[in-house]
């Protein structure tokens, strides 16, 4: 069988979904997603970016031969993309391709981790006794510094950046601090990379993460790192990273977080990590 996956979607949503998508894999498996994602695909035949393949623009001006010959060419087409809407679904129904929709938002308000949500919607499709745990491999050696990433897509989910900076004061006297920001994020002297899947074998070699509800939250959850997390606003019930060394610091108001409580389950990690 060959298998298309479509997951759009940031970080976070990408990597939480990686169980589910590992659960489909088939004789030939590709994956269509977010450019940045792209690299974390690791479990597929090929991934390719969305937006490369002109299915962003099928409800408006038709399938291009080519995209429809693409397309055709697979036996199961699973879609986290244009689930919600329905131009889009019309679209597709009209060239009789293999599609299924899945919703690619679980409702927090039912409790349920966006993992478990996602595998479920699956299973219709394939059973698979899988954990829920994402996993992205890393051939990296432990090493001795720490990493704190102190950004999020919102500034709600952002705890403050002062505090962050008190945390690394008490980490600098154990080990080095390395900061990591995004592209465009602005901090001097933080850490960059335009390769996800490198960011991820770099993390790999710290001691510990330390992050807000963020992407390289999960990424760093996802390579076997110690996180601390540390979340405000969304429910950590449906959010939170999974890992083997997960803790979280979490209040409806970031502001209320002190640094003592991030930094005591920054120790207690950091007491029970190997390496």
């Amino acid at each position: 069988m060959k298998r298309l996956i479509i997951r759009p979607g940031a970080i976070g949503d990408f990597i939480v979904s990686i169980p589910a998508m590992e659960c489909l894999c088939a004789e030939y498996l590709e994956v269509w997603a977010a450019a940045q994602n792209v690299p974390l695909a690791r479990f597929a035949h090929r991934a390719r970016s969305i937006a490369d393949t002109g299915l962003d623009l099928l409800e408006l001006t038709g399938p291009s031969p080519r995209l429809l010959e693409v397309l055709g060419g697979f036996d199961s087409i699973v879609s986290w993309y244009g689930a919600a809407r329905p131009e889009f679904r019309q679209a597709v129904a009209a060239l009789g391709l293999p599609f299924q929709f899945f919703t690619a938002l679980p409702m927090e308000a039912h409790g349920t981790h966006a993992a478990d949500f996602y595998l479920a919607q699956v299973r219709s499709l394939a059973d698979c006794a899988s954990d829920g745990i994402p996993r992205i491999a890393c051939d990296a050696a432990r090493a001795d510094f720490a990493v704190i990433h102190p950004f999020a897509g919102s500034s709600r989910k952002r705890w403050p950046l002062e505090r962050f900076e008190k945390l690394a004061e008490r980490l600098a006297r154990r080990m080095r601090v390395e900061w990591c920001a995004g592209p465009e994020d602005e901090l001097r002297g933080a850490r960059r990379f335009g390769d996800l899947y490198e960011l991820a074998c770099w993390v790999a070699a710290a001691r510990i993460f330390i992050g807000n509800d963020s992407g390289p939250t999960h990424l760093a959850a996802a390579v076997g790192t110690p996180v601390v997390a540390v979340f405000g606003p969304t429910d950590p019930a449906v959010w939170a990273p999974r890992g083997p060394r997960v803790a979280v610091a979490a209040a409806l108001s970031l502001e209320i977080i002190p640094v003592e409580r991030v930094a005591e389950l920054a120790e207690t990690l950091l007491g029970g990590a190997h390496g």
